[in-house]
């Protein structure tokens, strides 16, 4: 078992916390959260152990999960580092390119491994077609999500629409050739509703919306490929893979089949895989405990974390 402590213990610290303790891969040392009597409050009601600094946290552990607002990753991660540990960080990594870089670079010198917590990758939705995506050409994504006021101290991009770069940048193996991009602040001080358009190198084109003050909760994203359509709802753990074939010498009477103005015929099918039902944010804490134990590359490495962000940084850049 690897022994873990974790930095934060807010809304999703304390998720993270139970999760970890429940895991059988890791041992939970305990807790640092620099607002004391929330601190307490934790501790009293599900019995972890409080630390009074960060340092004393980092010595006692092997790994450093790092759940507090986004200022204050780089400077945690880098200590953390630096002393030989590994760390899990949640996203966006860091405040700013520059601090991502330099943790990328850290973890490299000092020959430890890092995650991070872009829990989509690991959704059962998007993991039963991950596989099935090959070399699309058109990407939309649509993230929308009823007014919360967590998070809103970050614009919209950093918030919601990072979950979808990273994906995007999961699966189109090309570089980023232009972004155009616009945002709206509309309660906050910064973006709240944000519309961007990457163009890849490859000449792929993805097509991202989020929204934090929509009516409804939507996360939905839908990938153009030669004859493929394949569409996935992270909210609501669908998939669907809509497939064109030629069409067979004796089609069935009730086949869908579709003719081109050449004249070639397709035959469409329909697959909706099965969708393993899972706990995403265990999948990607117990996911870094393997990479750590089999001396692997984390799942969202370091590196993948940057470029999310660097995109991200480019689309706010764009507004």
């Amino acid at each position: 078992m690897l022994k873990v402590g974790v930095l934060g213990a807010g809304h999703l610290g304390k998720i993270h916390l139970k999760l970890l303790q429940q895991s059988p891969k890791y041992d939970l040392i305990g807790f640092f959260d620099p607002i004391k009597d929330n601190a307490i409050k934790v501790s009293k009601e599900f019995g972890y152990t409080i630390f009074d600094t960060v340092d004393e946290l980092i010595n006692a552990v092997d790994i450093i999960d790092i759940v507090t607002p986004t200022l204050n990753h780089h400077q945690c991660a880098k200590s953390a580092i630096q002393k030989g540990k590994h760390i899990f960080i949640e996203k966006p990594i860091t405040k700013t390119v520059a601090e991502a870089e330099e943790l990328r670079d850290l973890v490299k010198a000092y020959d430890v491994r890092g995650q991070v917590g872009h829990v989509e990758r690991f959704n059962p939705a998007f993991t039963a077609v991950k596989d099935k995506i090959d070399n699309p050409m058109f990407i939309e994504s649509h993230r929308l999500a009823e007014f919360n006021p967590r998070g809103t101290d970050v614009p919209v991009v950093l918030d919601l629409m990072i979950h979808d770069i990273d994906i995007i940048l999961s699966v189109v193996k090309s570089k980023v050739k232009k972004i155009n991009a616009s945002g709206v602040s509309v309660i906050s001080e910064t973006p709240d509703i944000a519309n961007a358009r990457i163009e890849f190198e490859n000449g792929c084109v993805a097509n991202l919306t989020a929204s934090r003050i929509s009516m409804k909760n939507m996360r939905k994203s839908r990938f153009f490929q030669k004859d493929a359509y394949i569409s996935v709802d992270f909210l609501d753990k669908k998939s669907e893979v809509v497939k064109m074939k030629d069409v067979p010498k004796n089609p069935d009477e009730f086949a869908m089949i579709l003719q081109n103005a050449e004249g070639i015929k397709k035959q469409i099918y329909f697959e909706n895989p099965k969708i393993q039902q899972n706990n995403a944010i265990l999948d990607e804490l117990e996911s870094f405990a393997d990479a750590i134990m089999n001396k692997t590359t984390p799942i969202v490495s370091l590196y993948q974390g940057t470029e999310a962000l660097r995109v991200a940084q480019q689309i706010i850049d764009n507004f």
